[in-house]
């Protein structure tokens, strides 16, 4: 059993009390639920002061235009037949450079000339960290790039190779880690 003492009184704080103000039990649901409250108001104010800005403003009317043209995509992608390879270090620590290199090939398997290459690195958390890098011809079909990520985790390569009006979109999840 343990006491509080007041000058005028003797407070008791025991569970035999009848008074709900000071039966432990009472207390503790009470701090509990108080806790929950604080809790969640806190990870509420937290998602509105460092929200992304993930989801896209017209996310509707994209969702429509990916439907419309994914079969028009995927057709255009088996007739170009191109074959392409993506080679990246093992490792790829945070804010260090990274050579990546991109050989792409013609159906006839000759190297693809004079197309123009580019690396969307978009961190699937976090909008603001993503960057778009040019990727240069170093020899015909063979591209390279230098990239320095500047947060480790998960990280969506997107490459985007276009010559004359063909297109193709090439997509590598990577993960970068700390030093």
């Amino acid at each position: 059993m343990m006491t509080i003492r007041n000058m005028a009184n003797t407070l008791i704080i025991s569970q035999s009390n009848k008074d709900a103000r000071n039966n432990p039990w009472v207390i503790g649901w009470v701090l509990g639920l108080a806790c929950v409250i604080l809790v969640n108001a806190v990870m509420i104010a937290i998602a509105f002061i460092t929200s992304p800005g993930l989801v896209d403003e017209d996310y509707y009317e994209t969702g429509r235009q990916y439907e419309d043209n994914a079969i028009k995509m995927m057709a255009a992608r088996k007739a170009l037949q191109w074959q392409l390879q993506l080679n990246l270090a093992e490792t790829i620590h945070m804010g260090q450079d990274s050579d990546v290199h991109f050989t792409i090939v013609d159906v006839n398997g000759m190297p693809l000339r004079n197309a123009q290459v580019q690396i969307i690195s978009f961190r699937p958390s976090d909008a603001d960290a993503d960057f778009v890098t040019q990727m240069k011809e170093i020899a015909p079909g063979l591209f390279s790039a230098t990239l320095n990520f500047p947060l480790k985790g998960v990280w969506d390569l997107n490459l985007s190779v276009t010559r004359a009006d063909d297109s193709y979109e090439y997509s590598k999840r990577i993960s970068v880690s700390a030093l």
